[in-house]
């Protein structure tokens, strides 16, 4: 059976902040009550609420991990990554005090490296933990390459991209997406990613990266200006001016230059989404830079005016946000969507939980 996805929302996503509160609520408070611990099923209760709620084409998602895993597989990745890698920064600081200059900087750019190549590895075991514990129509995504090469590939690439004075890290993350994605799969379909750096994003990251000289070059003059017309006045009203325009000029600098940093992350996730396929079936993100700007101002706003509480709901708008803006094109064969047979995780993604980044 072909289903088209051409006339209505191909995902939609009716979950309710009144319905998700209860989970959240008791999600934190558990939270509290066992220092931390409990962090792993909370996460697991809220991806259950998440995922349930939302609908791809004619069935609902479902998440069949469990919070065991993720903690089993966060004090994994502690024992064997996070606490060498913590002694090796304690032999770092030795040998710096020691006077060991040479022996310091070479330990010092070999633990960035194994970072970096931890950091991909992260990443990639993640999307791959993720796929194999999302079902639809009982058929789970996964992969059977193990994450080790990608690792590496994050390793140089994101040297590359930064050498160049930076010049390549659009064509380092897209080129990154594409290799995580056309490792993976769903069902018997393998991903295909050809997302491409187009001039248009190139240029909104261009104007990122000249940005920050322009905009010191021009409080730089601002402030000189600023302070000619001061210049008759008394020694503590100067001083009052010039901590005033520090004070604006430093916090505009960061406005600006968020704006134009969120232009080009707009850009890149709608290029590099719109290059994924899976079978039948073509993606799409719709999501432009007001919608971005919007996002993050509700929840800037909801996280400070509650105090910091708000945080247990961003998850929630997150992932509404997402699935409200994603889209796909094209027919899917529901008899020939079999079970994948790619080999499932037994962890979580638990270095990535030490690490602190995100998967996708």
């Amino acid at each position: 059976m072909d289903q088209e996805t051409t006339n209505a929302r191909a995902f939609e996503f009716d979950g309710n902040w009144r319905e998700f509160a209860p989970i959240a609520f008791t999600n934190l408070l558990l939270t509290i009550v066992t220092l931390g611990i409990y962090t792993f099923w909370a996460r697991t209760r809220e991806r259950q609420y998440l995922w349930s709620h939302t609908r791809f084409i004619d069935d609902r998602l479902e998440w069949t991990g469990t919070g065991l895993e993720l903690f089993i597989g966060y004090v994994a990745a502690f024992v064997i990554f996070i606490i060498p890698l913590g002694l090796l920064n304690f032999t770092l600081q030795a040998l710096a005090m020691r006077g060991e200059d040479g022996l310091a900087a070479l330990l010092f750019v070999g633990i960035y490296c194994v970072f970096l190549y931890l950091v991909g590895f992260a990443v990639y075991r993640a999307m791959r933990y993720r796929l194999s514990r999302t079902y639809w129509h009982g058929i789970r995504g996964g992969s059977n390459d193990q994450g080790f090469g990608y690792g590496v590939s994050h390793l140089w690439k994101t040297i590359v991209g930064s050498v160049v004075f930076g010049l390549l890290v659009p064509w380092s993350m897209v080129s990154l997406w594409n290799e995580r994605w056309n490792k993976m799969s769903f069902g018997p379909h393998e991903f295909h990613s050809n997302a491409s750096v187009t001039g248009s994003l190139m240029g909104r990251y261009l104007l990122a990266y000249l940005l920050p000289i322009v905009l010191f070059v021009g409080v730089a003059i601002v402030a000189v200006l600023f302070g000619a017309s001061f210049s008759g006045n008394t020694p503590q009203e100067m001083q009052i001016a010039a901590i005033l325009t520090l004070v604006l000029g430093y916090i505009g600098f960061f406005v600006v230059l968020g704006l134009i940093a969120l232009t080009f992350y707009a850009a890149y996730f709608r290029e590099v989404v719109s290059g994924l396929s899976l079978g039948g079936l073509d993606f799409e993100f719709s999501a432009r830079t007001t919608d971005w700007l919007k996002l993050f101002i509700v929840n800037f706003l909801l996280v400070v005016g509650t105090l910091g509480i708000g945080m247990i709901f961003l998850g929630y708008r997150n992932w509404s946000f997402f699935v409200r803006h994603m889209q796909a094109y094209g027919t899917l064969n529901l008899d020939d969507f079999t079970q994948s047979s790619t080999r499932a995780p037994r962890q979580g993604e638990g270095l990535l939980d030490a690490f602190d980044v995100g998967a996708f």
